[in-house]
């Protein structure tokens, strides 16, 4: 009969143990990353046995919350200036922040063939209504703005700009038709593994300013060893290609 060897009996030793010390961590991350973190929050279970509670939404509105005592102990938004705005307020901790991804900019209606390659169905007659996140909250919502002013179609385009909470919201806006197209994040539309649904123009890096999104351990965080596990998965190779799967780009070194 085949008996465990000694290491055998360590290997599964040490991960019951860390397992015995798995712990949860309250995470508030940015909309557009709402898919992504599903699946790594999958493999970072696995490998950590700590767990993940979500909550996502407009980083905008992450910020008030947290400033506001909410017990969020990560934060992974859709910019760079909110985490580094935190730590320099004190609510997160100093030399914690870095890019984990950055974010693309994509022109999205849920009908086939609406949305042309070059994205001139923007200034067509065929578009009513232009859904987009809150720009004062949501950062992929401040980057259509940019878009619609650097194609000149500030006039023509801002009275048809239905506003969204946040980019999921802009996201069901064009989804369900009460917006012919939406300025999302490529990440909602052309998911691993999923056919892409409608059409989508991707919009070209030169017409809106880079999109960082910069995660940041949270002072609520600081002594939960699962924060700082994440934060760490979060670099790690398995976690990174999840991240470019989703139509990410990454930071260089």
């Amino acid at each position: 009969m085949h008996r465990p060897s000694v290491t055998a009996f360590a290997a599964l030793f040490a991960l019951l143990a860390s397992f015995a010390h798995a712990g949860e961590v309250q995470l508030a991350v940015a909309a557009n990353f709402a898919g992504p973190i599903g699946k790594i929050g999958e493999a970072f279970t696995a490998a950590s046995g700590h767990t993940l509670k979500v909550s996502s939404g407009a980083t905008g509105k992450f910020y008030t919350q947290i400033i506001s005592g909410a017990p969020f102990e990560v934060l992974l938004a859709a910019d760079d200036e909110t985490p580094k705005k935190l730590v320099a307020e004190g609510h997160a901790v100093a030399g914690s922040d870095f890019t984990y991804a950055l974010g693309k900019l994509v022109l999205w209606s849920a009908q086939p063939g609406f949305v042309d390659p070059q994205g001139a169905v923007l200034a067509s007659d065929k578009v009513r209504h232009v859904a987009i996140a809150n720009p004062k909250v949501a950062p992929y919502g401040a980057a259509a703005v940019e878009v619609i002013k650097a194609r000149g179609l500030a006039d023509a385009v801002t009275p048809k700009l239905v506003t969204a909470e946040s980019i999921a919201q802009a996201y069901q806006f064009a989804f369900t038709g009460n917006a012919e197209v939406g300025f999302v994040a490529l990440s909602q539309v052309a998911a691993p593994g999923k056919p892409v649904v409608g059409s989508y123009w991707l919009v070209p890096a030169n017409l809106y300013g880079e999109i960082r999104q910069d995660a940041v351990l949270l002072k609520a965080g600081e002594k939960n060893p699962a924060a700082a596990a994440l934060l760490a998965y979060l670099k790690s190779e398995a976690a990174q290609k999840l991240i470019r799967d989703f139509g990410y780009g990454l930071a260089s070194p």
